[in-house]
């Protein structure tokens, strides 16, 4: 399946909305053009959610990665070790 039939000029889009959207609904993805150039991409919303979830794991992978270069880490013992006297203070409080 080649991705030139899922490329669709602008006109495209108004003409034939409800074609379009049925052509994501079954899981292809359409790219709108502009006056030769690609401006926008249509999806289904399942496909969208999919996107989104991989973004934000993406972003605390990058989060983590500019942590480990700063040098901003602790060893799992000190981490726990921090999260037990948390606790501690917490049942204290009560």
């Amino acid at each position: 399946m080649g991705r030139a039939r899922d490329i669709k000029p602008i006109t495209y889009l108004k003409e034939s909305t409800a074609d379009a959207v049925r052509q994501v609904s079954e899981g292809r993805t359409l790219f709108i053009t502009q006056n030769g150039e690609a401006k926008a991409v249509l999806m289904d919303v399942a496909t969208y959610d999919r996107w989104r979830q991989a973004m934000a794991l993406l972003k605390l992978l990058s989060l983590g990665e500019d942590d480990i270069t700063k040098g901003r880490i602790h060893s799992t013992k000190v981490v726990l070790e921090r999260f037990d006297r948390g606790a501690k203070r917490k049942r204290t409080k009560r």
